[in-house]
């Protein structure tokens, strides 16, 4: 059982003290002074240290019928192993590439656009107007007659 303390804490903040201190007392009475150092010194290499990340966007897509996460991170690999699986074809490589490209095109249009339209409301809401005879309010009253 966790402890109310470790329970508070959330899961990316916690330490090796958190995990020791959720063994049952008479277990934890047991270990010497070396076996529980081990176990800390173990608990330590396991738990996850985050890294710093340029880009860390998460955000959430609920459709009616499922809901979907995605999760982008861009940062520095510190990773201290080469991952085991290599991409067997050079077709694989060459459209993992092109995919990554066009969700980068993307991801640009999209800001790009909602910029745009920021920019767009508030220049509507200081009332500047460019054009006497031309305004996005007319063409989207057309569109909808």
């Amino acid at each position: 059982m966790l402890d109310s303390s470790s329970r508070i804490r959330p899961y990316s903040h916690r330490t090796p003290d958190d995990y020791i201190q959720s063994i049952p007392p008479e277990i934890l009475a047991r270990f010497d002074e070396e076996q529980l150092d081990e176990v800390w010194r173990v608990l330590e290499r396991a738990i996850p240290k985050p890294s710093p990340k340029i880009v860390d966007l998460r955000f959430v897509i609920d459709l009616i019928f499922s809901r979907f996460y995605i999760v982008l991170f861009l940062g520095k690999d510190r990773r201290s192993q080469r991952r085991a699986y290599q991409v067997p074809r050079k077709l694989t490589r060459i459209s993992n590439f092109i995919a990554a490209i066009i969700l980068l095109i993307n991801l640009n249009l999209f800001i790009s656009l909602v910029i745009l339209v920021i920019l767009y409301l508030i220049k509507t809401a200081v009332g500047m107007s460019f054009s006497d005879s031309f305004h996005m309010q007319d063409v989207v009253q057309c569109l909808a007659k």
